[in-house]
């Protein structure tokens, strides 16, 4: 996990995925990298921006939304999308039962904002 700010996301945001502007959370897998045949066994890389992720914080609890952020990426690296509302709703449904078991508290309606997270 990398945390980076705003004007770094956004760089990364352009390079990698042709969007200006910064975002919130970016996952770069490692098996679809020039390293995927030296290192089979690391997922990837997980970037979060704190800066987004200060404004975006729920209630205030910066800590609570960089969890969040770094559940949604390492599920982006174990394969799961959101760009259906039946993939949102699976993947939303991991992100909320994953932050809970480490004793993350998930306000009402917080995974389920269908573009709190893009």
């Amino acid at each position: 996990m990398v945390l980076v700010d705003d004007a770094g996301i956004a760089a990364l945001n352009r390079a990698y995925r042709g969007v200006i502007g910064p975002t919130d959370v970016l996952a770069f897998p490692m098996t679809e990298g020039p390293f995927s045949d030296v290192t089979p066994d690391c997922l990837g890389d997980v970037v979060i921006s704190a800066q987004t992720a200060l404004r975006q914080a729920h209630g205030g609890d910066v800590t609570a939304e960089c969890a969040l952020l770094l559940v949604h990426g390492m599920l982006h690296l174990l394969g799961y999308d959101h760009r259906t509302p039946r993939q949102r709703q699976r993947m939303w449904k991991r992100q909320t039962a994953v932050l809970e078991a480490c004793g993350v508290t998930v306000p009402d309606g917080w995974a389920t904002i269908p573009q709190r997270v893009r």
